[in-house]
């Protein structure tokens, strides 16, 4: 049977978290974006059922939350300089980046082929679980098809006892992050979420300086690099569906 559990004790919910996610259970989270279903992303059993408690397919593969882009070189084969400008913008914050996975990682996150989705959040709770337990394997707290929660109460009426922990930490607009595929060096927007395209094409192509990102309100430049909108020829895209 599920618990839920206040955020507002961050160091309780922090330890319940890791206690749940340790013995291989599911938790929900609120993130800076969504309500998010996670679990310790090398305990394989537990990220199969992500994918069985969101009714999902293993089509749309999960993300991994980490605590400091230092972690990246880790899980990624390489790191363009398009994903640095990238991560200098907008980590911690709500942007996903997809990279070539090291291979032969003791992970199971669906389908995803030889790639890794990658999100530092800006949000402490998730931050410190992370920083404990290490990459958190992720997806949206919603049945597929249906919308993502605001509150922890939607997440449970959707995805009930096959999460064993869920942690109310108040409303969320339920507005995804921005997924960025940055395996060719570009910026090819896989679906664009609370950072807006021209936003990272700005950044991607050097037009905003590292580390700053654009104002909200901008006359679009005119970039001499600009960033593809299509992937290139042959790549294989991964499925941004359900990614939180």
């Amino acid at each position: 049977m599920s618990q839920t559990i206040t955020g507002e004790d961050q160091a309780e919910a922090v330890a319940r978290t890791v206690q749940a996610l340790g013995d291989g259970q599911l938790a929900v989270l609120p993130t800076d974006t969504v309500y998010s279903v996670v679990a310790d992303a090398f305990q394989t059993e537990a990220t199969r059922r992500i994918f069985t408690a969101r009714a999902s397919d293993r089509q749309a593969p999960l993300t991994l939350l980490i605590r400091n882009p230092r972690q990246v070189i880790g899980l990624a084969r390489e790191v363009p300089e398009t994903a640095e400008r990238l991560m200098a913008a907008y980590w911690p914050g709500p942007l996903t980046i997809v990279l070539e996975a090291q291979p032969d990682m003791p992970w199971d996150l669906g389908e995803a082929g030889e790639t890794v989705a990658l999100r530092m959040p800006a949000d402490d709770l998730v931050l410190a679980v992370a920083a404990d337990v290490g990459p958190l394997a992720c997806s949206g707290a919603n049945r597929r098809g249906d919308p993502p929660p605001g509150t922890a109460a939607e997440a449970q009426a959707q995805l009930g006892d096959a999460v064993e922990l869920y942690v109310d930490g108040g409303f969320r607009e339920a507005v995804p992050s921005t997924i960025v595929d940055c395996r060719r060096g570009s910026a090819v927007v896989l679906r664009e979420g609370v950072v807006s395209a021209d936003h990272v094409r700005q950044v991607a192509t050097g037009v905003v300086q590292w580390g700053s990102r654009p104002p909200e309100e901008t006359e679009e430049p005119a970039p001499t690099e600009p960033a593809p909108t299509e992937p290139a020829s042959g790549a294989e895209t991964p499925n941004p569906d359900g990614r939180s």
